[in-house]
């Protein structure tokens, strides 16, 4: 009986191996054709020709730069932190995909319907901050250590923006279950009603992520490259990975947040067609794709202090105005979500 209980849970794990394997997988293989799909869009934006020699239509170009980065040598400063030097890039890239343990894909596609998603989602996007903390302390490097401060400090204050915004959702929805989320957006999705709050949310993620105009950290006429100035070869591809997983998870954030998920309106398609639900949710995902690169191509970088002005005397101020107005409209019209 013991070897039979052994056998069963042995199974048990390989099965929960195998069912990670196939999300980690796609996730990755879609972080890195996100690479070749920045480029090529940007070369689309600036009237130039992106990769397209490296296998067809430079498909294979995001592998052809992955072992072009492992094959370098990794340089390690002297008088680094080694230990926290190599860890700065795993908890960055860790952080970034473990938030994909809580997304439904559809329905009952979910690794886990957490009951207390957003904040399980919340607590991931806050502890991203230590990654690239002990990246600039460990270097022992001031470039990096400079770069470090500026994103902490950037990622700190427009958390709040992004959780005030997460707020206004939940009093909306009454749930901090991402699929009640989905559901409650059949009739209509929250991007019509809460436009105002998606525009505070994805600038929000905009600097979360570290992207164009809120770049602030990698600003190479200041810092050199920021927080992983001293970061080669393959911890570099970590923190490379890291960033364009995030992209890619807060997209697929924002089209659950703000355009209902995995449901179309019944105008367009009907619902009970389970097969194509995920492709709904990816085709969603790509739109705030799209919409990342755009800014980084259209828009300037900003100055830092007017990066946090911008957060702590506009943005703040407003979103807690619609934190008040938004229940206040709820018990005027008698609109209870519970």
């Amino acid at each position: 009986m013991n070897t039979n209980n052994l056998i069963l849970s042995l199974l048990n794990v390989l099965i929960n191996l195998l069912d990670v394997l196939l999300v980690i997988l796609p996730i990755l293989l879609s972080v890195a054709f996100m690479t070749i799909i920045e480029r090529k869009q940007l070369a689309a934006h600036q009237r130039r020709v992106g990769p397209n020699t490296t296998g067809y239509f430079g498909l294979l170009q995001p592998f052809s730069d992955a072992l072009k980065l492992i094959v370098k040598e990794t340089v390690i400063p002297s008088q680094s932190n080694k230990i926290l030097f190599y860890l700065a890039p795993v908890f960055s890239l860790i952080f970034s995909l473990l938030g994909w343990g809580i997304i439904p894909f559809g329905q009952g596609l979910a690794l886990s319907d957490f009951s207390l998603g957003i904040l399980y989602t919340v607590a991931l996007s806050s502890l991203g901050v230590y990654g690239v903390l002990f990246a600039g302390w460990s270097a022992n490097s001031t470039y990096a250590f400079l770069g470090s401060l500026r994103s902490t400090a950037a990622m700190i204050s427009y958390e709040l923006i992004l959780s005030s915004a997460i707020l206004i959702i939940i009093i909306l929805t009454g749930s901090f279950n991402f699929t009640a989320i989905i559901e409650n957006q059949q009739a209509i999705w929250y991007l019509v009603p809460l436009f105002p709050i998606f525009i505070f949310y994805f600038i929000s993620i905009l600097a979360e992520t570290s992207r164009t105009p809120f770049d602030l950290q990698e600003a190479e006429s200041e810092l050199v490259a920021g927080f992983f100035t001293e970061h080669s070869s393959v911890p570099f591809v970590f923190f490379f990975l890291a960033e364009y997983a995030s992209i890619v998870l807060f997209s697929c954030i924002t089209s659950i947040f703000f355009l209902g998920g995995y449901h179309m309106p019944e105008l367009f398609i009907n619902n009970s067609l389970i097969n194509l639900q995920s492709i709904i949710l990816g085709l969603k995902t790509c739109i705030f794709c799209f919409m990342f690169v755009w800014f980084r191509a259209t828009l300037p970088r900003m100055r830092y202090d007017a990066l946090i002005d911008l957060c702590w005397l506009n943005l703040l101020p407003i979103c807690v105005a619609f934190i008040i107005l938004v229940p206040s409209i709820l018990i005027a019209f008698n609109i209870s979500p519970y």
